[in-house]
C-alpha cells in the first residue's frame, strides 16, 4: 500500500507539473510563440509518422497472412500477432494525440436545451469527472500493466507490459486534454468556442507543409 501511495504521489506531481506548463503556454502569448508552434508542429508530425508506420505494418502483415494462407496453403502464425498489436497501438496512440472532444459520440438532445451558461457548467463537470477518473485509476492501471510483463506474446515473446504500455500514453494524453479543457471552461470559454478553436487548429495543421 505504501508503495502504491508513493507511486501515486509521484504520478500526480508529474502530471500537475506537465499540466501547469501546458496551461502556461496555452494561456500566454510571448516572443517564443513561433518556436513553440514549430515544436508542436514537429511533435504532431512525428506522432502522425508513428500512425503511418503502424498502419503500414498492419497492412503488410495482412497481405502476408492472405498470401501464405491462400497462395502457399501454409498460413504463417506471426502476421496475426503483428496485426493485433499494430491495431491496438494504432487505436490508443491516435486517440492520445488526435482525438478531440467533438469527435466523441454524444447524446446531446437534452444538453442542447439548456442555456449557454448551464452547458458550460455541465461540460466542466464532465471534464473534471473524466480527469479525476483517469488520475485515480492511473496507479492501479500502471501496476496491472507492469504485472502483465510476466508473460510474453505467443510468437515474438514480446512482454505484454510493452504491448499494453500504449494505454499509459493514451491515459496521459486524456489527462492533459481534459485538464486543459477544464481550465479553459473555468476561464469562461464556451464549449462551442473550444470545439471551434480546436477545429480551426486541426484545419491549419492539415494545411501546414509536412516536415
Amino acid at each position: 500500500m505504501a508503495g502504491n501511495r508513493r507511486r501515486f504521489v509521484v504520478f500526480v506531481s508529474s502530471l500537475s507539473g506537465l499540466f501547469r506548463h501546458a496551461v502556461f503556454f496555452a494561456a500566454n502569448v510571448n516572443h517564443s510563440e513561433i518556436s513553440m508552434q514549430g515544436l508542436r508542429h514537429f511533435l504532431k508530425r512525428r506522432a502522425e509518422d508513428v500512425l503511418v508506420l503502424l498502419a503500414a505494418a498492419m497492412f503488410f502483415a495482412f497481405l502476408v497472412q492472405i498470401g501464405t494462407r491462400y497462395l502457399l496453403n501454409n498460413p504463417a502464425a506471426w502476421p496475426h500477432e503483428v496485426i493485433i498489436i499494430s491495431w491496438l497501438w494504432l487505436i490508443f496512440w491516435g486517440a492520445a494525440f488526435f482525438l478531440k472532444d467533438r469527435d466523441q459520440v454524444k447524446f446531446d438532445v437534452i444538453y442542447n436545451l439548456f442555456s449557454a451558461k448551464t452547458r458550460r457548467i455541465l461540460s466542466l463537470i464532465s471534464a473534471l469527472a473524466l480527469l479525476a477518473a483517469f488520475i485515480i485509476s492511473a496507479p492501479a492501471t500502471f501496476d496491472f500493466i507492469k504485472f502483465k510483463g510476466i508473460r510474453g506474446s505467443d510468437h515474438f515473446r514480446i512482454p505484454l507490459s510493452w504491448v499494453f504500455s500504449v494505454y499509459l500514453v493514451f491515459m496521459a494524453g486524456m489527462i492533459v486534454h481534459y485538464g486543459i479543457r477544464a481550465w479553459r471552461l473555468i476561464q469562461g470559454e464556451a464549449p462551442e468556442e473550444i470545439d471551434a478553436a480546436d477545429a480551426l487548429a486541426s484545419e491549419a495543421h492539415k494545411q501546414e507543409p509536412k516536415a
